[in-house]
């Protein structure tokens, strides 16, 4: 899943100047300040580009609420956003040696605004008076695994919070229906989104998409490399 938007890692490109401030922005992130007060934990804006702001767990319902007071009113979509390292890597190649993982979940990096647990759940929604978009997180509770569902305020959120529970384990208080499957039977066990999860192709086999991989036009493929290099050493 983990579906960030293009606006998590856009940046401007080289022929367009990137703006020094974005009173728009800014002016989105104070106004969530003063309607969350202590509910915001951090917040960062890249000028041009996107807005982020971390909210505490108990503040993740209401600041649904808050943001569709404010004129957010389109949904774009929830997710979890799993920050714990793959034990296995990137699932390239077989595992040998299994990867050191950090046991304290602050030490890992979770990306904008930071955050303390290994699961956040992150979600973007779009003001189209305004014109402009924020992303929202918040640190799932280690012990719960647990938030309050925002369908109150969001109905397109129902099925996203599902999916969320489904993939990664992450309970929605509220939503009657957080523990309907959309994909999996319901005998499955474990949480496949999860980068704990083991994906058995990859433990016996590389990622198909290094195997027969075609040159790119003016590079020479591996055989013609290979001959080449003969031709030369004789």
């Amino acid at each position: 899943m983990n579906r960030l938007s293009s606006a998590e890692t856009e940046t401007p490109t080289e022929e367009t100047e990137a703006p020094a401030t974005d009173d728009l922005r800014d002016g989105v992130v104070a106004a969530v300040k003063a309607r969350l007060g202590d509910g915001v934990v951090a917040e960062h804006v890249t000028p041009g580009v996107d807005a982020w702001v971390r909210v505490t767990a108990s503040q993740w319902g209401r600041a649904a609420s808050q943001l569709n007071e404010l004129g957010f009113t389109f949904f774009d979509y929830l997710s979890v956003v799993d920050w714990q390292p793959s034990p296995w890597g990137k699932s390239e190649e077989p595992p040998t040696t299994p990867i050191v993982i950090a046991e304290d979940p602050k030490d890992f990096d979770h990306g904008i605004t930071g955050g303390e647990t290994r699961f956040q759940v992150i979600a973007r929604v779009y003001s189209p008076e305004q014109k402009v978009g924020l992303h929202l997180k918040a640190d799932v509770p280690g012990d719960s695994l647990t938030v309050p569902t925002w369908v109150d305020t969001y109905l397109g959120a129902e099925w996203h919070e599902r999916e969320a529970w489904e993939m990664y384990g992450i309970l929605f208080e509220g939503n009657p229906r957080t523990l309907d499957h959309l994909y999996l039977p319901g005998a499955f066990q474990g949480f496949p989104g999860r980068k704990d999860f083991p994906l058995l192709a990859r433990h016996v086999k590389p990622w198909p998409g290094l195997v027969d991989v075609e040159a790119m036009p003016g590079e020479p493929d591996e055989e013609e490399g290979d001959a080449t290099a003969t031709e030369g050493e004789g």
